[in-house]
């Protein structure tokens, strides 16, 4: 029994670990996804423009364009030395200033003149080059942030503005040029060689195992772990082969997107698919097609994992690659080469998710019984005027002020934050709960009066898998306002380094005239959150 709760007791930490990484890397790309997304886009331009003839490549235009669209790639050590120590609750100008030591050219100087015979206080110094690099940084960083957090309870309080940072700058920076920069490095060097080695092994089976599942490793925030493989490899090759083959998924989103728009007569579904392509297609966020059609009818999510995995296995077979960091859309085509065979293996995807969803339908039994049910016993269809009373308690936040960009952009709608103070979800209309995910992180309602509301407790704290979270409901529940949803362990989630900021967003926003905040600072689970005008 001993060894059985040891046992556990390890793996329960080691999962902690790993939660804890990989929300990390998620906080620290977050932030800076969209510059990286529109910096790729410039790329993609450029591209266009060349291959017209409209610029050459030893045109001012060109070199400015060029600027324009690789600075953030060149100086990512600096960007990502921001946002990482900002997530890891460090000073963010520390993080950046390591970054930038990286780059200065001083140490650039050594090698691109290939010094040699370079030591820091007699040790030998590897040189090597940091622009575009990841690894390096993520690992100095984090040190950092350790090293921070420690300063902070030696030193006095008077001082820790000017000290903390000298002393962290005076530590991090050689000991990342010693050993955390040529440890990343070997890093990035090893992911690279076991992404080749997969692929020179099987480029199809790589390229069909990355299709399928990439759409289900964004629902889950697994995908963040990946993308810095992404940019290791550009910054080492100038090409990276997974961009290709996950390119896929998102088209066979898509595809799902349209083929539901093309087949429903539900207006407002035809209106959600609408609204979902175009920012899809354009600019490659996937969201409201993902979270508004593919975990809404898993019927679809068989369609987009067969898709995913034709177009992910065409791309790999044929050794198609991306030669700039880009979300995959219409516009990031010309990012990826050869663009003829691309185009093949994307448009594959799309094809055949649209024709499975035309053919086969995107509602299996189950689920259009329960909408039909759902639709007559709680009056759901057509949205009214209603105010959503506050599910939990705790302080009203703005959703600008949350880090994941889905919700303080509201690409998936409108609504508000609120750090919670009591580890309890009560329903906060009377309704039906229509979605209830299996880590119990997260739960859909859609009230009596026609309003889709999420619940989403925490930032990715998805990775929990449950644990901490304990459900009162099922799926297509009925609901009274006031019921208790979900209780969840504030504290240990809290102790876990998980941010307990929680949005409660109208899904349906664009349903109604205007979605209203109705309180400020602190609220009482009950009271009145927003109003809803319709």
């Amino acid at each position: 029994m001993e060894n059985n709760a040891t046992t556990t007791n390890q793996a329960a930490e080691k999962e902690t670990v790993v939660n804890k990484i990989l929300g990390a890397i998620s906080g620290s790309f977050a932030p800076i996804l969209g510059v990286l997304a529109g910096s790729g886009l410039i790329s993609a331009l450029l591209s266009i423009l060349m291959s017209l003839g409209w610029v050459s490549a030893e045109s001012g235009t060109y070199a400015i364009l060029s600027a324009a669209g690789h600075a953030v790639f060149y100086f990512f050590p600096i960007f990502l030395g921001y946002t990482m120590a900002n997530k890891l609750g460090a000073n963010g100008f520390v993080g950046a200033a390591i970054g930038a030591a990286l780059l200065e050219p001083s140490y650039v100087n050594l090698v691109t003149n290939q010094a040699q015979e370079v030591a820091f206080l007699g040790i030998p110094v590897m040189l090597a080059s940091y622009s575009s690099t990841v690894f390096p940084i993520l690992i100095a960083a984090s040190i950092y942030a350790l090293l921070d957090k420690f300063l902070r309870k030696v030193i006095y309080k008077e001082l820790q503005m000017f000290i903390n940072p000298m002393i962290s700058l005076l530590i991090i920076v050689p000991l990342t040029i010693l050993i955390f920069g040529p440890f990343g490095t070997y890093v990035g060097q090893g992911l690279a060689f076991v992404i080749q080695f997969l692929i020179s092994n099987s480029a199809i089976i790589t390229g069909a195992v990355m299709g399928a599942a990439w759409s289900f490793l964004t629902i889950l925030g697994l995908h963040w772990a990946v993308i810095p493989i992404f940019i290791a490899n550009l910054a080492a090759t100038g090409l990276d082969p997974i961009m290709a083959m996950i390119a896929a998924a998102p088209f066979a989103q898509i595809g799902m997107g349209l083929g539901v728009f093309l087949k429903t007569k539900d207006t407002q579904l035809k209106l959600l698919a609408g609204s979902g392509l175009l920012p899809s297609a354009l600019a490659g966020t996937t969201e409201i097609i993902t979270y508004g059609i593919l975990v809404r009818y898993k019927r679809t999510m068989l369609y987009v994992a067969i898709a995913g995995a034709i177009g992910g296995a065409i791309n790999g077979a044929l050794g198609v690659s991306g030669t700039a960091f880009a979300l995959p859309s219409f516009l990031s085509i010309p990012v990826f080469t050869p663009i003829g065979l691309y185009v093949l293996g994307v448009f594959s995807s799309l094809l055949v998710a649209m024709v499975l969803t035309l053919v086969f339908g995107y509602e299996g039994k189950h689920d259009q019984a329960v909408v039909e049910i759902t639709n007559k016993e709680f009056g759901l269809g057509n949205v009214k005027k209603e105010t959503i009373a506050s599910p939990l308690t705790g302080r009203v936040i703005p959703l600008n002020k949350l880090a994941e960009p889905l919700f303080s952009t509201e690409t998936v709608g409108k609504g508000i934050a609120i750090e919670p103070t009591k580890g309890e979800i009560i329903s906060p209309v009377d309704g039906v709960v229509t979605t209830l995910f299996p880590s119990k992180h997260a739960i859909g309602i859609t009230s009596n009066e026609g309003a889709e509301i999420l619940i989403y407790i925490g930032d990715n704290t998805v990775h929990l898998q449950g644990k901490y979270f304990t459900s009162h409901v099922k799926q297509w529940d009925p609901v009274k306002k006031g019921d208790l949803l979900i209780e969840f362990d504030l504290e240990n989630i809290k102790a876990a380094g998980y941010d307990l900021k929680s949005p409660i967003i109208i899904t349906n926003t664009e349903h109604y005239l205007d979605v209203k905040p109705m309180k400020e600072g602190d609220v009482q689970a009950s009271e009145p959150l927003m109003k809803l005008d319709a």
